[in-house]
């Protein structure tokens, strides 16, 4: 096991152990991330950049992320609610990074690409509630 991915077990731990459960929705659930941002460009995804990796029509507008897979595996899956620390509302895991990406989300900008290199990479916290 790596140190980055002890990092995340650790992370994961902390927060289940300190993050208090609610009756009825699951654990809330935190973790600091790296957060990119992409948009629906076929320069950056493919011949059919409004199609997420699960099928998910994406539309300027939406509030969706994409994951990398070790994230899906802790349970940021297809469908599931997150907030992101500084950005207002809940965002939905639509789709999933490419490459060798770990510990990371892309937060979706529709097709503002100035937007998406003005924010580049920062750490942000997010937030979800895990299912029991």
């Amino acid at each position: 096991m790596n140190w980055t991915h002890r990092r995340l077990v650790f992370l994961i731990l902390a927060a289940a152990l300190l993050g208090g459960c609610r009756s009825g929705t699951g654990q809330t659930m935190s973790l600091e991330v790296s957060a990119s941002a992409y948009n629906s460009v076929v320069s950056q995804t493919n011949e059919q950049p409004n199609i997420a990796a699960w099928g998910d029509e994406l539309k300027p507008g939406m509030k969706a992320i994409a994951v990398s897979p070790d994230l899906i595996d802790l349970g940021l899956d297809h469908g599931t609610e997150v907030t992101i620390e500084g950005l207002p509302g809940r965002y939905t895991v639509l789709d999933r990074t490419g490459g060798g990406h770990t510990n990371r989300i892309d937060i979706y900008m529709g097709t503002d690409v100035d937007a998406a290199v003005e924010w580049g990479i920062k750490k942000v916290t997010i937030t979800w509630q895990q299912d029991d």
